[in-house]
Order: C-alpha cells, then sequence, then structure tokens
C-alpha cells in the first residue's frame, strides 16, 4: 500500500540523498533513506538483547526446522 504525502524538505537535502543513494527519483531516494532508518532502528533494538539471547541456539533450531 501507498500513502501520498505532501512534504516541505530542504531542496539541498532531497539532491545530496537522491545522489548519496543513487536513486533514479526523489521519492525512491526517501523511501531508500526511511528504509535505512528503519534498519538501523531494529538493529539497535536487537543489540540491545546482545548476551541475553542466544542467538545461535535460535539459528539453530530454525535450521532444524527447515
Amino acid at each position: 500500500m501507498q500513502v501520498r504525502k505532501t512534504m516541505n524538505l530542504p531542496k539541498e537535502l532531497l539532491e545530496e540523498a537522491v545522489k548519496a543513494t543513487g536513486a533514479s527519483t526523489q521519492t525512491m531516494a526517501v523511501v531508500i533513506a526511511l528504509k535505512e532508518i528503519v534498519r538501523k532502528k531494529k538493529f539497535a533494538d536487537l543489540s540491545k538483547l546482545r548476551g541475553k539471547v542466544n542467538i545461535d541456539a535460535l539459528i539453530l533450531r530454525e535450521n532444524r526446522r527447515r
């Protein structure tokens, strides 16, 4: 599902984002940037579990199910 939004973005920042991401459109640059923000947040949340969850055991258990 896609949502149309009107946003006021700094022109220079948007142009820099297009160049940095290699996106073919401004919309794609924004989507790439948003996905990266979400990815980093998930990674940070996962990093907080370090030492609290045995990831290797979870991976082995998941691999056995396949």
